[in-house]
């Protein structure tokens, strides 16, 4: 639905990137006269710089959103499907474990070129107009003004009828709001960095590892992952402490790295020949949460990671974004022009939720990194995947409900507490093999579920 204005409001999206790129087209499309403000260059021109560079996991909420602008099939051409993870031991020994029933998977896309494509697409309507090289630097909530700093250094005041803060975890938006009265934030890093390295592709742009997976090497307090890309390389991303026994500052010359990697990770070394380079010409990246409320000062709002930015190991902070913009598009919809019920409702709705995948990630990463091949987890997975498959009006898992639907976050983390104590009692009741019993199943259900 389109809306019909007598005249344009005007609407400044603070933050090219992703969220703010999808937001600009969504109001674009109901007719708003849009300014898109971004502090880098134009990378249609310059090339994709800054930013982190881990390959995203584009599920359903994510392509929920991309749909509202006709975006999504244009994407997913573009993806790779991942129907599961592949663990891969010390000792090169490989196991798998699907991510849900079959047909289900997450989608491997590069975030330069889905950033590229929603920008080329916001260009092209007329009630769209981008500035490049405009940093934030103050705003004025009272007054709906956003300052930014242009390349020159030149110091330009904008002001719209509607401001949206998309400018990240470190957002100048918000910096702004915390300065207001009884407005709650906190950032948590985590003792963990990350560096990005490369499993290169075969002759004939062939893969080296299974295609259609993502890859994790866990190792109990550190891990490297492996998500791939079309052009038959993998993006692999090493996770490890800053300080410890295994900590990043231990690997200080190249043949600490070399030790490192040739016991930790040596089924993967013949397949990475640029790993020395790349560890110690990548930066190293940090890991941060950061959750706020409100989200809404007057006529500024936050959207995307300005508001909620999570850890990676959900493959959640790009849906979560653009569910956001999702959730705002649709109250638009219901409410305009009333922004106050608007950004009331967007904020009701969304910040419980985003506190939800928050722990969610923060849950998945300890999973990743150290339970995926120990024997008690694989059986809690099997009868997982077994109950999924033969009781799929029923029951459905944590990572189903995050990924594959569009339930809130909450409901899934609360189900996923359910879950748990209903497989608990499965195991220790001695019931793993009466799984297609249908009435005994059916008591249990209703018990835990």
């Amino acid at each position: 639905m389109h809306l019909i204005m007598e005249k344009k409001e005007t609407v400044a999206i603070i933050g090219g990137g992703l969220s703010g790129s999808l937001l600009a087209c969504c109001l674009a499309k109901r007719g708003f006269k849009v300014s898109l403000y971004e502090r880098r260059g134009d990378f249609r021109e310059t090339g994709y710089l800054g930013g982190r560079s881990i390959n995203l996991a584009l599920s359903e909420r994510g392509i929920n959103a991309l749909k509202k602008v006709n975006l999504a099939d244009s994407v997913l051409d573009d993806a790779i499907a991942m129907n599961g993870r592949v663990m891969h031991s010390v000792a090169g020994e490989l196991s798998y474990q699907p991510y849900g029933k079959a047909g289900q998977y997450i989608n491997s896309v590069s975030r330069s070129g889905l950033n590229l494509k929603l920008i080329e697409l916001a260009d092209e309507f007329e009630n769209v107009t981008l500035y490049f090289n405009y940093k934030c630097i103050d705003a004025d909530l009272k007054n709906n003004t956003a300052i930014f700093e242009t390349a020159e250094g030149e110091k330009v005041s904008v002001k719209a009828d509607i401001m949206l803060g998309t400018d990240g975890a470190f957002s100048a938006i918000r910096s702004e709001m915390q300065h207001t009265e009884r407005f709650n934030f906190s950032q948590q890093y985590e003792n963990y960095g990350y560096k990005e390295l490369e499993i290169v592709p075969g002759p004939d742009n062939k893969f080296m590892l299974e295609e259609h997976a993502l890859h994790i090497w866990p190792r109990g307090e550190f891990m490297m992952i492996a998500l791939p890309n079309p052009g038959g390389n993998f993006t692999c991303t090493l996770f490890m402490p800053y300080t410890g026994v295994n900590g990043l500052d231990k690997l200080k010359t190249e043949d600490d790295v070399k030790v490192f990697f040739n016991k930790y990770f040596a089924d993967a070394l013949p397949l990475m020949p640029g790993y020395i380079h790349d560890f110690f010409n990548n930066p190293t990246g940090s890991l941060l949460t950061v959750r706020c409320s409100p989200w809404v000062r007057g006529r500024f709002a936050l959207v995307g990671d300005a508001a909620h930015a999570v850890v990676p190991f959900y493959g959640q902070g790009m849906n979560c974004s653009f569910e956001d913009v999702a959730v705002l598009d649709e109250l638009i919809d219901k409410h305009y022009p009333d922004w106050d019920k608007v950004l009331s409702e967007y904020q009701d709705a969304r910040i419980d939720n985003a506190n939800a995948i928050a722990d969610l990630a923060l849950k998945n990463f300890v999973e990743m990194r150290d339970l995926v091949g120990h024997k008690d987890f694989l059986e809690f997975k099997h009868i997982e995947h077994d109950l999924c498959d033969l009781y799929p009006d029923k029951f459905k898992s944590q990572y189903e409900l995050t990924t594959f639907t569009n339930m809130p976050y909450r409901y899934a983390w609360n189900q996923g507490f359910k879950n748990e104590q209903l497989i608990k009692a499965i195991i220790s009741e001695g019931l793993k093999e009466k799984l297609e019993d249908r009435e005994l199943m059916n008591k249990m259900f209703e018990k835990y579920l």
